[in-house]
């Protein structure tokens, strides 16, 4: 138990650190974007393109954050192995704390007091939890709940994507989310995938959870790229929080037979509705101010994306 949550610790703090990366070189990408549409007389209108999300993609922080994010998904995965999905999902799921404590660093941003409280309820939350979990179930599914969990990871993935293209510069939270539950299959996709212990190739390429495992990493990485670009990081982070933890932790009780110590489960539902919770909070209290930036007084000047005024610039007008 004690090795399985140190792999979760060390999986949310490089996943944290990889979300303030990749903001940092979204915005930065985000930025030369604007300047380039100023100057050349465009408007811009919507979300990102897949164009302007790779050029994001190829800055050195966005570059790193990936790296981080590979190595919180390779320690993710073990300890989603060795622990109850209902703790490991929302112990790495803590990286919110982590990006939003880097983000007063890195991006500027100044927290405010309802947002310091959540991150205190997902602190403690994730305390009960841990105090709270039991042994993880021994059940790793049918052949034909794998195969579910393929369709169902495409089904999200594929609408989830379009949906966000089709709400545009609104889709941060939807993006952040989505990106979230593809997270969330992945964890599930581990605990429940075949020739791994003892391994075995042939068996391992034959089943339809490792396929899920890909396609949720891949697009679930490009949502929440885009939820990095149009919105901000804390709230993205938390709406990603929501969706990794949630649907594997219900999964893991209802289908795989977590459960928690005699006597705890009051304790681990606490926890568990805490953390979503807080979650939520610092998902609403960290949305951007959707007010339109004023004009700059000197039109030569390419104006920022009103998603760069952090609430500390605002607070100075």
């Amino acid at each position: 138990m004690f090795f399985g949550l140190l792999t979760a610790v060390v999986a949310s703090v490089c996943y944290g650190t990889g979300s303030v990366l990749q903001a940092v070189g979204s915005r930065k990408s985000a930025r030369r974007e604007a300047a380039l549409a100023s100057a050349s007389g465009i408007t811009q209108h919507g979300g990102p393109s897949l164009a302007s999300t790779a050029k994001a993609a190829m800055t050195w922080e966005f570059m790193v954050g990936t790296v981080l994010d590979f190595v919180g998904f390779a320690l993710g995965a073990l300890a989603a192995r060795m622990l109850p999905l209902f703790l490991s999902q929302t112990v790495i799921s803590a990286n919110l704390v982590v990006t939003a404590l880097l983000s007063i660093k890195l991006l500027g941003l100044r927290l405010s007091r309802a947002e310091w409280v959540s991150i205190g309820v997902v602190c403690v939350s994730l305390v009960m939890l841990a105090t709270a979990a039991g042994a993880e179930g021994e059940s790793r599914g049918s052949q034909a709940a794998h195969w579910w969990l393929l369709a169902v990871t495409v089904l999200l993935m594929g609408g989830g994507t379009l949906l966000v293209h089709r709400l545009g510069s609104r889709g941060a939270i939807p993006a952040g989310l989505l990106s979230g539950l593809g997270f969330g299959a992945i964890g599930v996709g581990v605990r429940v995938l075949d020739g791994v212990d003892p391994f075995a190739p042939l068996t391992l390429l034959a089943d339809p959870a490792l396929y899920a495992i890909l396609i949720a990493g891949a697009i679930g990485m490009y949502l929440h790229t885009v939820a990095l670009q149009i919105g901000s990081v804390n709230g993205a982070t938390a709406a990603l929080v929501v969706g990794e933890t949630i649907l594997p932790g219900v999964l893991g009780v209802l289908w795989l037979g977590d459960t928690s110590r005699p006597g705890f489960l009051w304790l681990a539902v606490t926890g568990f509705v805490l953390a979503v919770a807080g979650a939520v909070a610092v998902a609403w209290h960290g949305e951007p101010d959707s007010t339109p930036a004023p004009e700059p007084a000197d039109q030569s000047q390419p104006r920022l994306p009103a998603e760069d005024l952090d609430r500390t610039d605002l607070a100075r007008t």
